[in-house]
Order: structure tokens, then sequence, then C-alpha cells
């Protein structure tokens, strides 16, 4: 039977590939243009020709046999890009998945390589198809080989058969061999004959033939062509030599060794997942594709739950079509070990005491997709549940925050797991959204928990691997169920309060909107940007800073950079600012508050990159308090209990404190240890003068340095933040930095590592890789470089309160208290507490927030209290 050979040129086609494809990286930060742009086109091929027999040839090293003939042979190679280098160890793994034979020989090229198992090929009668970006080898070209040339799209392919190349140079493909060697080969650095190019190389060899003969009928030139070709014969003899590719190469490999049977799509969805190969990966989860590689699950659905059903380890999955655990009806349990998979519904699930009893028991462990939506769905179900000992989603960000999951099945396909689908796939989206009928719901469910009982290890094992295996066992796991019960205990708000905030709101934006219509000459809609721009830059004749397709921009930055030229642009900022608190506080809050009287937020835990917690449904963390109204919406909020009162402790300066405890620096560390004010003790090293000569303006620049130190600072941000030139901004970063040189060798040692590794890392080892580090577009390396400095304070100033969180927890359970933890807001955290307790709470609350982490200089918590979270300041 005959053959048909595929033989591919691995590094030529590596580099086409990388310098074909914008330069792109993973999330863990590492590049794969080179490797992406190999997949698409090995893709292609695979399906264009279905090749029984494969191989991909590497070169071995830099020198090769060729180097004793001409030390200077491809002398003149720029060194391969680290940005390159770092993908081959990725593109051997790509090969191995596809199951395809990869082969390099010491002292020989690829093309050697290929040449000789060509030969093989063609003698045996076989079909031969040769693909690399280098043009070298369509000297191979025959009868029964094609050689497929890349050209600038790594899927742009020419071939190169004998009759193209007879048509392309109107030579045979023996005599591209002479062709080299007349006009040489700078990518090679193969010499010729200087001053021979293509054309004179064709039309010499059109007449003679070969190089040899080129020189046999050297008397029939004339002129300066044959001057130099006499000049050089000794020189184009030798670049013919290193042009010819070897087809007798000592290769331990034969062509009956090259069966291609296909890739092992597992191992090769591995590889695409670790890469971040999300095109190749959605073409494998279409429904149909996917429902075909599912394997079959044997699952039991229960109509009584018994003792022999549970043990000691259990994988839970407690089933809900929405996002909203707070309200979504349950649809289903489904409890998987090793051996069983059980599915018991709603109703079953309600009835059964000894299932309750073994969910509420901490010593049967629970292995869950999402802890804390599965405690507060159960909690609603009457059951509180303990044990939770694994937390899919909390694992899976942990090992690599810059993904969003929102699905089990799109979490366990990073780790390989293809045997359940996604939720949009069983219930549909949008409009047409349903709950299916049983058996496909109860199915769902079952490879929903097997999924996670599998997967389990595999999780585990990648936190081991990277030392995080404490940050998320000892913090964000039993974070989880703390923030699990303040959702579920919720906040009361004083609904009455916010309307009659609604109604004064409604009534000031009315006289505001009065007052611009009047400043304006005309009534118009103020929410209409191009009726505002007619206004402003029409008729007021106001600069226009900024045009868009459809008119003047009257966007907030634009409006600022205005304010001051006319009255009416302080008007319209507060108008909007106010129309804001309105409809998305004040109305937004209200559609929120549920039957119990109470908003039951919800705290997002794998969201951030830097792992702060976030909060939605309603955002309770983003609530304006700049403006004297927005403050004034945390009236609204107040404690659930009849004489209660609101408390909040909030770190000061908790940021800058993580900086001088990272950086080491004496000038920080000192100002910290000895109780100074940060920004006057700053202010009095930039500007060189003792505390009684710093004035406001010169502690206002320290303190936008000090936090735009903390946020990754730069001229542009400075200077627009204190409305002053960049120059003066450059100037004020430079002394800052000078003046405290442990900062600055900080940000420079946090660059130079994330350079090194891709990531960097918190005080309790939080990752958050830089994939654009390295990047060769600037803006993009200098925000990754503003990232690397800033992460690791933001990151460790949000491990240290979830620190404390869990140990005032812990304080308050141990101590017996009826204070509730309500609310975490940024820095801060708010309790509602009986007066009784709150002079036990003034020590107990800043001494379990001040301990949390040990640093090298103290943490400083301010404690206040109120009758309601407004008054707490």
């Amino acid at each position: 039977m005959t053959k048909k050979v595929l033989l591919l040129d691995g590094n030529s086609l590596a580099y086409r590939a990388f310098f074909a494809l914008p330069l792109l990286a993973n999330e863990q930060g590492i590049h794969t243009n080179a490797v992406y742009g190999f997949t698409m086109m090995l893709q292609r091929i695979l399906d264009e020709e279905q090749p029984t027999h494969m191989l991909v040839a590497f070169d071995a090293g830099k020198t090769t046999f060729r180097h004793e003939t001409f030390s200077e042979y491809k002398g003149g190679r720029q060194k391969t890009p680290p940005e390159l280098s770092e993908q081959f160890p990725y593109l051997r793994k790509l090969i191995e998945a596809y199951q395809i034979k990869s082969y390099e020989l010491p002292n020989y090229e690829a093309d050697d390589i290929i040449g000789t198992l060509s030969r093989e090929a063609e003698e045996a009668g076989d079909e031969v198809i040769i693909i690399s970006g280098d043009k070298d080898l369509t000297q191979l070209a025959s009868g029964s080989t094609v050689v497929y040339i890349t050209k600038k799209g790594i899927t742009d392919i020419e071939k190169y058969t004998v009759d193209h190349i007879q048509e392309k140079y109107g030579l045979t493909p023996q005599q591209i061999i002479d062709m080299k060697g007349l006009m040489g080969d700078a990518s090679d650095n193969i010499p010729g004959v200087p001053g021979v190019g293509e054309k004179t190389a064709v039309k010499l060899l059109a007449k003679h033939g070969t190089v040899e003969g080129v020189y046999r009928d050297i008397e029939q030139l004339k002129g300066k062509l044959k001057e130099k070709l006499e000049q050089n014969e000794e020189l184009a003899l030798v670049s013919k030599q290193l042009a010819t590719i070897e087809r007798q190469a000592p290769i331990e490999v034969k062509v009956e060794d090259l069966t291609y049977s296909g890739p092992d799509m597992d191992q090769l969805q591995r590889i695409w997942q670790e890469l971040s190969f999300k095109s190749l990966l959605e073409k494998l989860d279409a429904p149909e594709q996917q429902q075909e590689q599912q394997k079959e699950l044997t699952f039991q659905v229960v109509e009584e739950v018994v003792p022999e059903m549970l043990s000691g380890a259990m994988a839970v999955q407690l089933e809900m079509a929405g996002e909203q655990y707070h309200t979504e009806p349950v649809l289903g349990l489904a409890l998987a070990d090793a051996n069983s998979v059980y599915v018991i519904p709603p109703d079953v699930m309600q009835a059964s005491d000894i299932l309750k009893t073994w969910l509420e028991d901490g010593a049967n462990k629970k292995y869950l997709a999402d802890s804390k939506a599965a405690s507060a769905a159960f909690h609603r179900s009457g059951i509180d549940l303990e044990g939770a000992e694994f937390d899919l989603m909390l694992g899976a960000y942990i090992v690599n925050p810059s993904l969003t999951y929102t699905d089990v099945a799109n979490i366990v396909r990073e780790y390989g797991y293809t045997d359940v689908s996604t939720n949009e796939q069983v219930y549909g989206k949008g409009a047409k959204k349903a709950v299916p009928f049983d058996e496909l719901l109860h199915e769902h469910i079952a490879r929903k928990a097997k999924a996670v009982w599998e997967v389990r290890a595999i999780v585990e094992s990648r936190l081991q691997d990277n030392e995080q295996f404490g940050l998320y066992h000892d913090l964000e796991l039993p974070l989880a169920v703390i923030l699990g019960q303040m959702e579920s205990l919720g906040v009361r708000v004083d609904r009455r309060q916010l309307e009659e905030m609604g109604q004064e709101l409604t009534a000031k934006l009315k006289d505001i909107e009065a007052g611009i219509h009047e400043a304006a000459g005309e009534a118009f809609n103020i929410n209409s940007p191009k009726q505002l721009g007619v206004i402003l830059f029409e008729k007021l004749g106001l600069p226009a800073i900024k045009k868009t397709k459809t008119g003047y921009s009257t966007a907030a930055d634009v409006l600022e950079k205005l304010e001051g030229k006319h009255p009416i642009i302080s008007q319209i900022l507060l108008y909007r600012q106010l129309g804001k608190l309105l409809s998305t506080y004040i109305e937004g809050l209200l559609k929120e508050i549920h039957e119990d009287g109470k908003i039951h937020t919800r705290f997002q835990q794998a969201l951030t990159q830097t792992g702060r917690l976030s909060s939605i449904n309603p955002n309770l963390q983003n609530i304006p308090v700049r403006l004297e109204e927005g403050r004034k919406i945390r009236k609204a909020f107040v404690p659930s209990e009849p004489g209660w009162v609101m408390v909040a402790a909030d770190y000061s300066q908790i940021e800058l404190r993580v900086l001088a405890h990272i950086s080491g620096d004496e000038g920080l560390v000192e100002a910290f240890r000895t109780g100074q004010d940060i920004h006057t003790a700053t202010a009095m090293d930039v500007f060189h003068v003792p505390a009684d000569e710093v004035t406001a303006n010169m502690r206002r620049v320290a303190k936008a340095v000090n936090f735009g130190i903390v946020y990754g600072i730069s001229e542009y941000g400075l200077s627009e933040g204190l409305k002053i030139s960049r120059k003066e901004a450059g100037e004020f970063i430079d002394r800052y930095l000078a003046s405290f040189p442990g900062v600055q060798r900080y940000m420079e040692e946090s660059v130079k590592q994330a350079k090194k590794d891709g990531f960097v890392t918190t005080l309790m080892n939080r990752r958050r890789y830089l994939p654009d580090i390295n990047s060769s577009n600037f803006n993009m390396r200098s925000f990754a470089e503003r990232t690397a400095m800033n992460t690791p304070i933001q990151g460790s100033a949000a491990d240290i309160i979830k620190k404390a969180m869990i140990d005032m927890a812990d304080a308050l359970e141990q101590e017996g208290m009826k204070t509730r933890m309500l609310l975490q807001v940024h820095d801060e955290l708010i309790f509602e507490a009986p007066p009784e307790e709150l002079e036990k709470l003034k020590i107990l609350v800043p001494k379990m927030m001040e301990s949390a982490v040990p640093l090298n200089v103290p943490l400083k918590v301010d404690f206040a209290h109120g009758d309601t979270w407004y008054d707490t300041k």
C-alpha cells in the first residue's frame, strides 16, 4: 500500500509562526504565538492531506558538519528571541499530543533528516509532502515529492512541484542548489558570488546548467560578471556544497517507524488548555461533539436517603439554574464518591433527617463546586452545612486568578476533564433559558458532582506545586463559610429613609436642572450628549476638547477640564453625580431589599486578580462617600435588633504599611514605628524641610505620591491628579524615590522578578500572572510593570483583612458574643452589636485586626460606632 508521508521542518515553521503572529501569551505569562501558529498550520494540513506517516524534524544544535567546510555558516543569524526559545518545550509537548514522531540528529540539520527520509520514501514509491518556511528544501521536489513553503501567514502555503519550480524559475529542483551556490543565501550566511543575484544566477544556469558548467564555459562570459566569477570560483563551489541537503544522513529512524493514527485528544486538550487556545477548545465544546465525547455515567435517583449511601467524604452538588443563590429554587442535590453517584430530588432532600445530620456533621468531608453558594442555599432550607473541605471554584481561582469561572464545566476543562456539559448547553440562555426534563437535569447534576470528585486531587496538586495550598485551605476556604453566613444574615435597610432621600434628591435635581437651563439660556435635555454638546460648544463657545463620530464629547474627563471656564460646568457635573446617586444607589438599593427588610449582597470571592472581595446584587462597597448626599445613603443601613448599634473598624493606611514592610525602607518603617503622620514625614523628606515648615500643599503632594506608589505611579497620573505639569510630577517622583531608596529598590526588583517568573506574589503567596511583562508593546509592558509593583501591596492588604475576618469570627464565637459581622468594604469591617458588648469590642476588634498578620511595622485600626452606618464616621 502506498504511504503518504508528511515531513515537517520544526525549527523553520516555529520561526515563521513566531514572526507571523503578534506576541501572544497565556495567563501564566508563557508566550504562545509560535505554538499557536504551528497548531493552526498543522490542523489545516492534517485535514487536507490525511497522511499515513509523519515526522517533525528539528535542528540538534548550532554547529553541523557544514561548519567544518565554512566556519561562518549561519554566522549572521540573530540570537533566538527568548520569547520564542521558551516555546520550544511546549511545541514538543504539542507534537507529542498529536502523536507525531519527532527527531533530531547531532551535527546535522532538520533539512538533512527530511532529505534522507524523503529519498527513502521516494525509492519505495511513496507520496511525500514536505512543509517548511525555508525555500532551501524546494531542491527536494520530485515526481512524488511536493514541498509546501509557508508564506507571510503560517497557513498561507505555496506548493513547489517540479512544474511550479520550472514555471517560477525556469530551473529543475536540482538547480536550486546551483542557484544558491551562485547567489548565496543571506539567511544562512552562504556567501555565493558577490554581486550575483537571483536573476543573474537563473540566467547563467539556464545556459550552463550547473555552477560547474558556468566555470567550464567561463570564457564565454565577458566584463565585470566574468571578473566576479573568476575571483570567487572557490566561494561559489563551497556555497553550492553548503546549500546541498544531505540525503544519506546516518539517521536511526525509518519511514515505516512514522505511522500516524491521529492525536491523543485528552492530551491535546490538556495542552490547549494550558496554553489557553480558547478558539480551538471551543470547537471541541460544540454541544453535539461534547455529548459524543462524554463517557457514560451510572447514577441513581433516590426516593429515600439511607445511611449506606453516605460515606465520610463525598462531592456535594446543590443545583440551582441561576447565580442568585439567595433566591433561586433548588433543583436537586447530587452526591458522588469513587464508586457511586446519587441524585436526590428537592422534596426528598427536605424530608430527610439522615441527610441533614450528615450535611451538618463537620467530620464528613464535603467537596463542593462553590461552598459559599451551597452554604447559603442550604441555610434557606434549614441546613447548616459543615465540613466543606474542598471548593473547586476557589481552588481554580487561586491557581489562576486571571480566568473568570462561572460554570463547573468550564473550570474542570481547564484540568482536562470533559465529561460534563455547561449550564448553557443544558438550560439554554436568555429568553430560551429553561429547566430541562428530569432525566437530563438529573444527569447534569450527577455529572457535576462526579466532575468535582474527579478533579479535586488535580487542583489540590497544582496548589501544592505552587506552594499555595495554605492560602487556599487556611484562608479562602474558611473565609467562604464566613462570607456565606454574612450574606445569609444580611444587613437591615430603612426603606422609608431611602425613599425620603430619593424624594429630596429628585427635588434637588429639578432645582439644578432649572439652574442649568437658565445658564444655557434655554431648556434642553441635559442627559442628551448631542444637545448638551451644542449648548456648550456652539452656543456658549467653550473649547471643544474632544469629538466623537456623533458629535462633541461631553464625557466626565472633558467636563472636568472645562471646570472654571463657565459656571454651567460645575452644575452639570453635580447634576450627573446626584442623578447617579438617585438611579444607581437609592432606586437600585430599594429594588434589592428582600422580604425580611434586609439586603443580602453577594461577595465575589473568586473574581479580582489582587484577591480583593467585590460585592454585587447590590454593590455595597462602592456607595459614593465624597459627596455628602452619597454619605447620607449609609444612614439607611441600621442594626437589625432594637437598641443595637453599628460598629466600623477601619485599617489606617494599610497599603502604605504593607509597602513599608515589603520594601524594608528605613525611612518608611521608622515613620510608622514612631507614629508619625506618614504624609507629613514624606513631605519632610521630599521637600527637605522640618515638620513645622510642611505646608498643606506639600502634604497634599506627598499624599498623592504615597498612594501613587501603591497603585503604580506614573508622571501622567500624578500630573492629572495634582493638576501640575508632567515635568513637575516627574520631579516629585524622582525626589520621592531618592528619599526612599528602599521603595525604589522594591519597585525595580518586583519588575525584574516578574520578568523572570511571569507573575508576582503577595505575602501569603497569592499569584498574579503578567503575560505582558515582556511585551514588545511599550504601553502593554508599562502597565504590566506597574501591576508588578502594586499587586503585592494591594494583594497583601486584601489577604490581611481576610485573615482578620477569620480571626474576628473565631474570637466572637469563642467569647460567646452576640455581635455579628455584616460587611467588608475594602479595608473596613462593619458589625452590629448590642450596646453591652461595645466596651469589649473596642478592645477586641482592634486587637484581632492589628495582629492578623505580623509585619515589621504596626498595623493600626480606627474604631467607631453609631446608630447607623453613617454615624460610625
